[in-house]
């Protein structure tokens, strides 16, 4: 998502809180799906404060992110978007961007004891500002991110504090070699490791598709091609018309439950729609 596009959902939020106290939030059904996961419900969370991205606690709970979720000390430094966060390990992974004119974007790391690590990566020749995500490995080495756009890759970082190459108190970022998707994805908003060699990502074309990329071996810091599957659908339910956005995506391993989360359109948005998926075997 870039500035202008941030700046314009920051004012609609504000609108769309009081206008929706008013009309109320319709829950939608999710019908079965395809691709070896079926539905298992709906609930909605506070746009504000969980519009971007969700991830599981170890208890179970949802962490949420949302516009209002950027900690005051980074968005005085520049610091106006968090994109989807993960838990590996009980450390926690955001991913920041700043505006139009961002050299570098930010990921940090919150520990289990509550400490804050704060790791930049300046942009590489070409590569695009978005941060769109943090997705980590199971093994905690790894961190996959999402530019914008029409993608062809999904770049990849040691992951920070958690990877001992990296700095152990912030520092700066480096890649590590990329994962080069067989056929192209557009505006991934999130991803999450289902297992240590296939992600679910939620894209926010218009069909609103939740994707599969399978890795021929767990991410070891060297170049990859993933494989794109196209899983199912987002539904596109609500009393308000307009466009939806998809946004995070998680996968609850002790649970075996997939989350992904869409905003309604027009003064709905105020409430972003978690859909719960199961999978079909195993």
């Amino acid at each position: 998502m870039n500035a202008t596009a941030l700046r314009r959902r920051a004012t609609a939020l504000i609108i769309a809180t009081a206008a929706a106290t008013a009309l109320g939030t319709a829950t939608a059904r999710a019908d079965d799906s395809p691709g070896g996961w079926v539905a298992a419900g709906s609930s909605t969370v506070n746009s504000v404060t969980g519009g971007e991205g969700i991830a599981t606690k170890a208890d179970g709970s949802l962490l949420t992110r949302g516009l209002g979720s950027v900690p005051l000390r980074l968005r005085v430094q520049g610091w106006n978007h968090v994109g989807d966060p993960d838990i590996v390990g009980g450390y926690v992974y955001d991913a920041y961007q700043g505006g139009d004119d961002a050299t570098s974007k930010l990921f940090e790391v919150t520990t289990p004891s509550g400490a804050t690590y704060d790791y930049t990566h300046p942009l590489d020749s070409g590569e695009l500002l978005n941060n769109s995500f943090a997705a980590v490995s199971p093994d905690a080495q790894w961190l996959v991110e999402g530019e914008w756009g029409t993608e062809g890759r999904l770049q990849v970082f040691p992951a920070p504090l958690t990877n001992s190459s990296t700095p152990a108190t912030g520092g700066t970022l480096p890649q590590a070699g990329q994962i080069t998707l067989d056929r192209s994805v557009d505006d991934i908003q999130g991803c999450d490791f289902v297992s240590a060699t296939r992600l679910v990502c939620s894209s926010d074309d218009a069909a609103k598709d939740v994707v599969q990329v399978d890795l021929p071996h767990a991410l070891d810091g060297t170049a990859v091609t993933g494989q794109v599957t196209t899983l199912f659908q987002l539904p596109q339910s609500s009393i308000c018309s307009g466009t939806f956005e998809a946004e995070g995506i998680d996968y609850d391993t002790a649970a075996k439950l997939l989350r992904v989360e869409i905003v309604p359109p027009s003064v709905c948005e105020v409430a972003t729609t978690v859909y719960a998926y199961r999978p079909t075997t195993g």
